[in-house]
């Protein structure tokens, strides 16, 4: 058992506020979370299941939020959200025993080139566009497959689920983020069980930064809400970028260890 001090779980849970207010807009509160936990003390494999059970919060405060508002219709979405939860199980399930080194070696230059891609490209905003995809078929494709990549590596999962809901299924940038959360919750509450089953959630830990995310995620939403695609799609590259560049940073990075760097 970890046992962290008061200090500690007072930075963690403004770590985690922070991380909120940012993923419920455009994604990525993992890239504050994470190294946050690590940098306190908390074991890799802890961190990352303690990692769930506070984004749990956040992704959930985020829907409550935009379904209020009227963004996202959750009895339609439930579904979609269960799609994401299997996947998220069957990802994290993978995680306990295959290394994810392959999904580290790609994972900055898929986030560079969806920060391109949102960045570049000026038609993108909060109207909806032509759906590219019936939503059977993203149901039980698209949703699936990135709630598998969330339970095994995690990092950049909103942004992949924005980019899918934009290119594919038709969504305005606003629509696209308020049916991203409800997904993310479903992936998170996948991994969660996972994790759960394998004893390496610290509750304590995870509840008082369960607070901050919760939080920060309600003051990130209105925000999002308030201001549409303006802040959104500036606020996803640079997040894309900076958790591409944060997962460089890492020293044991593949790609670094092979150049030797």
């Amino acid at each position: 058992m970890v046992d962290i001090a008061l200090h500690l779980l007072l930075l963690l849970f403004l770590a985690a506020f922070l991380a909120g207010f940012i993923d419920s807009i455009a994604g990525g509160g993992g890239m504050i979370t994470i190294p946050a936990m690590l940098l306190a003390g908390i074991p890799p494999l802890e961190t990352l299941g303690t990692n769930k059970l506070q984004s749990l919060f956040g992704s959930g405060s985020a829907t409550i939020a935009y379904a209020r508002a009227g963004h996202v219709r959750l009895s339609e979405q439930l579904p979609m959200a269960a799609a994401a939860t299997i996947g998220s199980v069957f990802g994290a399930l993978l995680a306990t025993v295959v290394p994810g080194d392959v999904l580290k070696i790609f994972m900055p230059f898929l986030l560079v080139a969806i920060a391109i891609y949102f960045g570049l490209k000026p038609n993108i905003g909060d109207l909806d566009k032509h759906r590219r995809m019936s939503v059977f078929l993203f149901t039980v494709t698209i949703v699936p497959l990135v709630g598998f990549y969330d339970g095994v590596f995690g990092p950049g999962t909103g942004s992949f689920f924005m980019l899918a809901f934009v290119t594919l299924a038709g969504f305005g940038v606003l629509k696209a983020t308020a049916h991203t959360k409800l997904l993310n919750f479903g992936s998170n509450l996948g991994g969660f069980v996972v994790f759960i089953l394998y004893g390496v959630v610290l509750w304590k830990v995870g509840l008082t930064m369960g607070v901050g995310q919760f939080l920060g995620a309600q003051v990130g939403s209105r925000v999002a809400m308030r201001n549409g695609a303006r802040i959104i799609k500036p606020l996803l590259v640079v997040t894309s970028i900076a958790l591409a560049i944060r997962l460089m940073a890492d020293p044991a990075h593949p790609i670094r260890l092979w150049l030797g760097w």
